[in-house]
């Protein structure tokens, strides 16, 4: 059976660039943080333990911090019913269906590879949409699975994240035996690890965004052509926007660190347009539901009950 997923060639195109890009940078501060510590092994064992946890165990990481837990199809059988259609269709191995006890409406999918994969989706979505919404939700992480683009971001983030430690250690000087050293050395080299860290997270933050937001862009392309329903993904998607908004920034806090990976951004009602917009993890809610109704002419798709047309 031919994949519904088809390749996206812009999408790799753009994921290999900025790999490669991220990939210069990575060497770059590995060699700063060599000359700068005099310290290769140190650098090297932080290095590859902390990117072989991320890669390994996101998917255990992602579903602990959000409190996600693997469901069977006894307990969740509509649930299970839908991601077993998709993936028919989709032609595509069937990823570990989890649920968060949250009432924040979201869903993601995490895992290093689709034979490894998990897609969960919390409480407050499934009691918030309608089944072809829900269709659509799900289509829309299933191609991020597909396309290994959730690998990739896993990947990508991992020297900010490595970038963003160092900055903390050095902050509390346990990189240079405590606070009993106050010679000039030690601050000069405090300072520059401060300052080579603090460049490298900030050039990684703008990269991993400008990807995660074609990312999801990509990804409702593919669900909507997969399910050949637009207006079922706009309809969740104007939702679920909706709904987080009028949750209390405070509330959404600890979520806001996986808003990478989430369907839709958790930003609450007080989060700043402008420049918030060119570093945001998603393309905004309009240019999202611009391409939906888009593909939804090219498809010819009739105009759901209550729609003009």
């Amino acid at each position: 059976m031919r994949s519904r997923f088809r390749s996206d060639r812009r999408l790799t195109v753009r994921m290999t660039v900025t790999l490669f890009l991220l990939g210069l940078l990575y060497v770059a501060f590995m060699a700063a943080l060599i000359v700068l510590l005099k310290s290769w092994v140190l650098v090297v064992v932080i290095a590859v333990a902390l990117l072989g946890a991320q890669y390994w165990f996101s998917d255990r990481i992602a579903l602990y911090a959000m409190h996600g837990r693997l469901v069977e199809r006894e307990e969740y059988p509509r649930l299970h019913g839908v991601v077993d259609r998709l993936c028919a269709v989709a032609d595509m191995p069937k990823p570990l269906v989890a649920v968060s006890a949250l009432d924040m409406p979201n869903a993601f999918a995490t895992g290093r590879n689709p034979d490894h994969a998990v897609v969960c989706v919390t409480e407050g979505l499934l009691r918030r949409l309608e089944p072809d919404e829900l269709e659509g939700v799900l289509a829309h992480e299933l191609s991020h699975v597909a396309h290994k683009d959730v690998a990739v971001i896993t990947v990508a983030s991992f020297l900010g994240v490595i970038a963003g430690l160092i900055v903390r250690f050095a902050f509390y000087s346990q990189l240079f035996g405590g606070r009993g050293r106050k010679d000039q050395n030690t601050m000069a080299v405090f300072m520059l690890v401060m300052a080579v860290s603090a460049a490298v997270y900030a050039i990684s933050f703008v990269l991993i965004r400008a990807l995660s937001r074609y990312r999801e862009l990509a990804a409702d392309r593919a669900a909507a052509t997969l399910t050949g329903r637009p207006s079922a993904l706009a309809s969740a998607l104007t939702k679920l926007t909706g709904d987080i908004a009028r949750i209390p920034t405070k509330d959404l806090r600890t979520a806001q660190a996986f808003n990478a990976f989430y369907f839709t951004p958790a930003l609450g009602a007080t989060a700043a347009p402008g420049l918030r917009r060119f570093l945001s993890t998603h393309p905004t809610l309009e240019q999202r539901l611009d391409q939906l109704g888009r593909i939804s002419a090219e498809l010819g798709e009739a105009p759901a009950p209550g729609e003009a047309g």
